[in-house]
């Protein structure tokens, strides 16, 4: 079956870090474009990072450039979201998601509707 399952969330201080797993059954992440995305409690659902091996691009927002960084371990077919110094707003719902056609990361962004299979999601909050 296709599934994707995140865990690493948590409660951490501000400044203080944490690593998002995100790992893929039923299917591999090569081909695919992934991606992370979060939605706070009544905001809309953001893209956040995305990583396309097809397309040969790393996407973040600005958001969380230079805090928060994508990767992904093929031999595990596993992404990770490394999140550093975080801050009272990145409090929220994170998910990772993959497009299967390999589209849907560019150099100006994420095409969410590109995205077609996806996490059930983890929390993240982060105390001030």
């Amino acid at each position: 079956e296709v599934q994707l399952v995140e865990s690493g969330g948590g409660l951490v201080q501000a400044g203080g870090s944490l690593r998002l797993s995100c790992a893929a059954s039923g299917f591999t992440f090569d081909e695919y474009a992934i991606g992370w995305f979060r939605q706070a409690p009544g905001k809309e659902r953001e893209g956040i990072t995305c990583l396309s091996d097809r397309i040969g691009t790393t996407w973040y927002a600005d958001s969380v450039k230079g805090r928060f960084t994508i990767s992904w371990d093929n031999a595990n077919n596993t992404v990770y979201l490394q999140m550093n110094n975080l801050k009272p707003e990145d409090t929220a719902v994170y998910y990772c998601a993959a497009a299967d056609s390999g589209y849907g990361c560019y150099s100006h962004g994420i095409t969410q509707v590109e995205y077609d299979k996806w996490g059930q999601g983890t929390q993240v909050s982060v105390s001030s």
